[in-house]
Protein backbone atom coordinates (compact mmCIF):
# COMPACT_ATOMS: atom_id res chain seq x y z
CA UNK A 1 0.00 0.00 0.00
CA UNK A 2 1.52 3.18 -0.84
CA UNK A 3 1.85 6.07 1.82
CA UNK A 4 1.79 9.55 1.33
CA UNK A 5 4.82 11.37 2.84
CA UNK A 6 5.45 14.72 4.34
CA UNK A 7 2.15 14.38 6.00
CA UNK A 8 3.54 16.85 8.72
CA UNK A 9 4.10 19.86 5.95
CA UNK A 10 0.61 19.18 4.60
CA UNK A 11 -1.46 19.00 8.58
CA UNK A 12 1.00 22.27 9.62
CA UNK A 13 0.18 24.38 5.76
CA UNK A 14 -3.96 23.50 7.54
CA UNK A 15 -3.13 24.56 10.58
CA UNK A 16 -0.98 27.48 9.94
CA UNK A 17 -3.09 30.69 11.25
CA UNK A 18 -2.63 32.50 7.85
CA UNK A 19 -5.03 29.88 6.53
CA UNK A 20 -8.16 31.26 8.33
CA UNK A 21 -7.87 34.39 7.03
CA UNK A 22 -11.09 34.09 4.99
CA UNK A 23 -12.37 31.69 6.88
CA UNK A 24 -14.58 32.28 10.09
CA UNK A 25 -12.32 30.56 13.36
CA UNK A 26 -14.06 29.87 16.80
CA UNK A 27 -11.82 27.97 18.57
CA UNK A 28 -12.59 29.41 22.18
CA UNK A 29 -15.97 28.58 21.89
CA UNK A 30 -17.96 25.66 21.21
CA UNK A 31 -20.25 25.79 17.70
CA UNK A 32 -23.47 24.47 17.48
CA UNK A 33 -23.95 20.81 16.80
CA UNK A 34 -26.15 20.28 13.10
CA UNK A 35 -26.23 16.35 14.49
CA UNK A 36 -27.31 17.74 18.36
CA UNK A 37 -29.79 19.85 16.75
CA UNK A 38 -30.74 16.53 14.41
CA UNK A 39 -31.72 15.26 17.83
CA UNK A 40 -33.37 18.07 19.62
CA UNK A 41 -36.02 18.36 16.33
CA UNK A 42 -36.37 14.44 16.33
CA UNK A 43 -37.53 14.69 20.15
CA UNK A 44 -39.76 17.87 18.86
CA UNK A 45 -41.63 15.91 16.10
CA UNK A 46 -42.19 12.77 18.66
CA UNK A 47 -43.89 14.93 21.52
CA UNK A 48 -46.06 17.01 18.45
CA UNK A 49 -46.86 13.84 17.08
CA UNK A 50 -46.22 10.74 19.26
CA UNK A 51 -46.21 7.46 18.41
CA UNK A 52 -45.57 9.05 14.29
CA UNK A 53 -41.98 9.67 15.24
CA UNK A 54 -39.29 7.34 17.33
CA UNK A 55 -41.21 4.75 19.27
CA UNK A 56 -44.16 4.11 17.34
CA UNK A 57 -46.18 2.22 20.39
CA UNK A 58 -47.44 4.53 23.24
CA UNK A 59 -50.39 3.91 25.17
CA UNK A 60 -52.18 6.53 26.92
CA UNK A 61 -51.02 5.31 30.46
CA UNK A 62 -47.40 6.04 29.16
CA UNK A 63 -47.84 9.36 27.49
CA UNK A 64 -47.05 11.66 29.93
CA UNK A 65 -43.64 10.01 30.90
CA UNK A 66 -43.01 9.55 26.86
CA UNK A 67 -43.73 13.10 26.39
CA UNK A 68 -42.09 14.07 29.77
CA UNK A 69 -38.57 12.17 28.25
CA UNK A 70 -39.06 13.80 25.27
CA UNK A 71 -39.29 17.67 26.42
CA UNK A 72 -36.41 16.67 28.62
CA UNK A 73 -33.90 15.57 25.87
CA UNK A 74 -35.49 18.90 23.80
CA UNK A 75 -34.98 20.87 27.24
CA UNK A 76 -31.12 20.09 27.62
CA UNK A 77 -30.47 20.00 23.92
CA UNK A 78 -31.80 23.14 22.67
CA UNK A 79 -30.20 24.95 26.12
CA UNK A 80 -26.82 24.26 24.98
CA UNK A 81 -27.27 24.92 21.02
CA UNK A 82 -29.31 27.83 21.21
CA UNK A 83 -26.29 28.80 24.27
CA UNK A 84 -23.76 28.02 21.41
CA UNK A 85 -25.72 30.19 18.96
CA UNK A 86 -25.51 33.31 21.32
CA UNK A 87 -21.30 32.33 21.29
CA UNK A 88 -21.02 32.02 17.85
CA UNK A 89 -22.33 35.64 17.65
CA UNK A 90 -20.94 37.09 20.88
CA UNK A 91 -17.95 39.54 20.99
CA UNK A 92 -16.82 37.42 23.96
CA UNK A 93 -14.47 34.52 22.70
CA UNK A 94 -15.02 33.24 26.28
CA UNK A 95 -16.27 29.10 26.64
CA UNK A 96 -17.72 30.07 29.51
CA UNK A 97 -19.55 33.52 28.42
CA UNK A 98 -22.51 33.40 31.37
CA UNK A 99 -24.88 35.57 29.06
CA UNK A 100 -25.34 33.52 26.37
CA UNK A 101 -25.80 30.65 28.93
CA UNK A 102 -28.78 32.64 30.79
CA UNK A 103 -29.75 33.10 26.96
CA UNK A 104 -29.87 29.73 25.96
CA UNK A 105 -32.14 28.86 29.27
CA UNK A 106 -34.84 31.86 28.91
CA UNK A 107 -35.38 31.00 25.38
CA UNK A 108 -35.35 27.06 25.53
CA UNK A 109 -38.35 27.71 27.91
CA UNK A 110 -40.22 30.22 26.09
CA UNK A 111 -40.08 27.54 23.22
CA UNK A 112 -41.28 24.71 25.33
CA UNK A 113 -43.78 26.61 26.24
CA UNK A 114 -44.83 27.52 22.43
CA UNK A 115 -44.93 23.78 21.82
CA UNK A 116 -48.55 23.12 22.69
CA UNK A 117 -49.75 25.71 19.96
CA UNK A 118 -47.45 24.78 17.58
CA UNK A 119 -49.03 21.28 17.75
CA UNK A 120 -52.66 23.02 17.22
CA UNK A 121 -51.32 24.38 14.61
CA UNK A 122 -49.27 21.31 12.75
CA UNK A 123 -52.21 19.75 13.34
CA UNK A 124 -54.00 22.17 11.19
CA UNK A 125 -51.43 21.78 8.04
CA UNK A 126 -51.85 17.51 8.40
CA UNK A 127 -55.65 18.44 8.04
CA UNK A 128 -55.30 20.56 5.09
CA UNK A 129 -52.62 18.01 3.36
CA UNK A 130 -55.67 15.87 3.65
CA UNK A 131 -58.02 17.81 2.20
CA UNK A 132 -56.03 19.36 -0.52
CA UNK A 133 -54.92 15.77 -2.01
CA UNK A 134 -57.16 12.84 -3.00
CA UNK A 135 -54.44 10.50 -2.90
CA UNK A 136 -54.04 11.21 0.88
CA UNK A 137 -56.26 8.00 3.15
CA UNK A 138 -56.05 9.37 6.63
CA UNK A 139 -54.50 12.77 8.61
CA UNK A 140 -51.84 10.01 10.13
CA UNK A 141 -50.53 9.07 6.09
CA UNK A 142 -49.83 12.78 5.91
CA UNK A 143 -48.18 12.87 9.08
CA UNK A 144 -46.25 9.96 8.04
CA UNK A 145 -45.53 10.15 4.60
CA UNK A 146 -45.65 14.06 3.49
CA UNK A 147 -42.71 16.30 2.82
CA UNK A 148 -45.05 19.20 3.48
CA UNK A 149 -46.06 17.96 7.20
CA UNK A 150 -42.00 17.84 7.87
CA UNK A 151 -40.75 20.78 6.64
CA UNK A 152 -43.31 22.73 8.65
CA UNK A 153 -42.71 21.18 11.88
CA UNK A 154 -39.31 22.22 11.46
CA UNK A 155 -40.35 25.74 10.11
CA UNK A 156 -42.50 26.40 12.94
CA UNK A 157 -40.11 26.01 15.23
CA UNK A 158 -37.07 27.50 13.52
CA UNK A 159 -39.21 30.52 12.87
CA UNK A 160 -40.23 30.61 17.01
CA UNK A 161 -36.44 30.94 17.58
CA UNK A 162 -36.01 32.87 14.53
CA UNK A 163 -38.43 35.39 16.41
CA UNK A 164 -36.49 35.74 19.39
CA UNK A 165 -33.69 36.36 17.72
CA UNK A 166 -31.74 33.46 18.17
CA UNK A 167 -28.71 34.07 15.94
CA UNK A 168 -27.99 30.54 13.47
CA UNK A 169 -29.72 28.05 14.63
CA UNK A 170 -33.14 28.78 12.76
CA UNK A 171 -31.36 28.59 9.58
CA UNK A 172 -29.49 25.45 10.80
CA UNK A 173 -32.89 23.87 11.50
CA UNK A 174 -34.54 25.27 8.23
CA UNK A 175 -31.76 23.71 6.36
CA UNK A 176 -32.11 20.13 7.77
CA UNK A 177 -35.61 19.89 6.62
CA UNK A 178 -34.57 21.40 3.16
CA UNK A 179 -32.23 18.71 2.73
CA UNK A 180 -34.48 16.19 3.57
CA UNK A 181 -37.72 17.51 1.59
CA UNK A 182 -36.32 19.52 -0.88
CA UNK A 183 -38.43 22.81 0.46
CA UNK A 184 -36.47 25.66 1.14
CA UNK A 185 -38.16 28.19 3.79
CA UNK A 186 -36.44 30.69 5.49
CA UNK A 187 -36.98 30.90 9.16
CA UNK A 188 -37.98 34.73 9.09
CA UNK A 189 -41.16 33.89 6.75
CA UNK A 190 -44.63 33.74 8.13
CA UNK A 191 -46.86 30.98 7.19
CA UNK A 192 -50.21 30.59 8.46
CA UNK A 193 -52.30 27.84 10.13
CA UNK A 194 -53.31 25.20 7.16
CA UNK A 195 -50.16 25.84 4.76
CA UNK A 196 -50.37 22.64 2.60
CA UNK A 197 -47.18 22.54 0.04
CA UNK A 198 -48.29 19.69 -1.99
CA UNK A 199 -44.99 17.44 -3.52
CA UNK A 200 -43.19 19.87 -2.44
CA UNK A 201 -39.69 19.64 -4.27
CA UNK A 202 -38.33 22.98 -5.09
CA UNK A 203 -40.24 25.25 -3.52
CA UNK A 204 -38.37 28.61 -2.42
CA UNK A 205 -39.72 30.79 0.30
CA UNK A 206 -38.23 33.74 1.07
CA UNK A 207 -37.33 35.62 4.18
CA UNK A 208 -39.83 38.08 4.53
CA UNK A 209 -42.83 35.97 2.79
CA UNK A 210 -46.18 36.91 4.38
CA UNK A 211 -48.51 33.45 3.96
CA UNK A 212 -52.19 33.95 5.06
CA UNK A 213 -54.54 30.75 6.05
CA UNK A 214 -55.32 27.91 4.11
CA UNK A 215 -52.37 28.33 1.48
CA UNK A 216 -51.66 25.44 -1.49
CA UNK A 217 -48.42 25.25 -3.29
CA UNK A 218 -47.30 23.20 -5.39
CA UNK A 219 -44.05 21.86 -6.44
CA UNK A 220 -41.26 23.83 -7.88
CA UNK A 221 -42.85 27.51 -7.06
CA UNK A 222 -40.72 30.28 -5.93
CA UNK A 223 -41.61 33.47 -3.41
CA UNK A 224 -38.24 35.22 -4.07
CA UNK A 225 -37.19 39.10 -4.53
CA UNK A 226 -36.11 41.29 -7.23
CA UNK A 227 -33.02 42.33 -6.97
CA UNK A 228 -32.84 44.22 -3.66
CA UNK A 229 -30.77 47.64 -2.92
CA UNK A 230 -27.51 48.82 -1.64
CA UNK A 231 -25.78 50.42 0.50
CA UNK A 232 -23.12 53.14 0.06
CA UNK A 233 -20.33 49.94 -0.22
CA UNK A 234 -22.34 48.34 -2.50
CA UNK A 235 -23.51 45.59 -0.61
CA UNK A 236 -27.11 44.45 -0.09
CA UNK A 237 -29.37 46.45 2.76
CA UNK A 238 -30.37 44.39 5.19
CA UNK A 239 -34.20 43.67 6.63
CA UNK A 240 -35.78 44.93 3.52
CA UNK A 241 -39.55 43.52 2.44
CA UNK A 242 -38.76 42.04 -0.12
CA UNK A 243 -41.03 39.22 -0.69
CA UNK A 244 -44.38 38.45 -1.82
CA UNK A 245 -47.37 38.88 0.23
CA UNK A 246 -50.29 36.00 0.18
CA UNK A 247 -53.24 36.19 1.66
CA UNK A 248 -55.69 33.74 2.38
CA UNK A 249 -57.68 31.24 0.15
CA UNK A 250 -54.54 31.36 -2.43
CA UNK A 251 -54.07 28.61 -4.26
CA UNK A 252 -50.25 28.29 -6.61
CA UNK A 253 -49.63 25.88 -8.97
CA UNK A 254 -46.25 24.18 -9.90
CA UNK A 255 -43.69 26.27 -11.10
CA UNK A 256 -44.96 28.91 -10.58
CA UNK A 257 -42.61 32.55 -9.51
CA UNK A 258 -43.68 35.34 -7.58
CA UNK A 259 -41.23 38.11 -7.20
CA UNK A 260 -40.66 41.26 -4.70
CA UNK A 261 -43.42 42.64 -2.64
CA UNK A 262 -46.65 42.04 -4.59
CA UNK A 263 -49.58 41.37 -3.24
CA UNK A 264 -51.63 38.23 -3.90
CA UNK A 265 -55.56 39.14 -2.96
CA UNK A 266 -57.25 36.31 -0.87
CA UNK A 267 -58.46 33.45 -3.37
CA UNK A 268 -56.42 34.01 -5.69
CA UNK A 269 -55.37 31.57 -8.27
CA UNK A 270 -52.08 31.46 -9.39
CA UNK A 271 -51.25 28.93 -13.02
CA UNK A 272 -48.46 26.96 -13.74
CA UNK A 273 -44.86 28.27 -14.69
CA UNK A 274 -46.32 32.00 -14.43
CA UNK A 275 -43.55 34.58 -13.87
CA UNK A 276 -45.21 37.26 -11.82
CA UNK A 277 -43.73 40.21 -9.95
CA UNK A 278 -47.37 42.37 -10.00
CA UNK A 279 -50.10 42.87 -7.55
CA UNK A 280 -53.17 40.40 -8.21
CA UNK A 281 -56.79 41.40 -7.04
CA UNK A 282 -59.10 38.47 -4.80
CA UNK A 283 -60.22 35.94 -6.88
CA UNK A 284 -58.24 36.07 -10.29
CA UNK A 285 -56.81 33.74 -12.29
CA UNK A 286 -53.30 34.50 -13.80
CA UNK A 287 -52.45 32.10 -16.34
CA UNK A 288 -49.60 32.06 -18.58
CA UNK A 289 -49.43 33.39 -22.44
CA UNK A 290 -47.53 31.28 -24.04
CA UNK A 291 -46.95 33.65 -27.36
CA UNK A 292 -45.91 36.87 -25.13
CA UNK A 293 -44.58 35.05 -22.00
CA UNK A 294 -46.94 38.20 -19.68
CA UNK A 295 -49.42 36.75 -17.39
CA UNK A 296 -52.81 36.81 -18.12
CA UNK A 297 -55.56 38.04 -15.78
CA UNK A 298 -59.04 37.06 -15.63
CA UNK A 299 -62.04 36.25 -13.34
CA UNK A 300 -61.91 33.05 -10.92
CA UNK A 301 -63.09 29.77 -12.71
CA UNK A 302 -62.24 26.40 -11.77
CA UNK A 303 -58.81 25.33 -12.89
Amino acid sequence: MSVVENLEEIVFSLSHSGMFRSVPQRCLVPLPSIHELGMAMDAVSSVLFPGFYADSHVSPEQMPFYIGVGVDRINRIFCEQIKRGFCFSCEQEESQCRRCEAEGIKITEQLLRALPVLRERLALDAQAAYEGDPAARTIGETIFCYPSIKALIHHRVAHELYKLNVPLIPRIIAEMAHSKTGIDIHPGATIGDSCFMDHGTGIVIGETCVIGRNVRIYQGVTLGAKSFPLDASGKPIKGVPRHPLIEDDVIIYSGATLLGRINIGAGAVIGGNVWLTEDVPARTVVISNTVSQRPIFRSQEPI
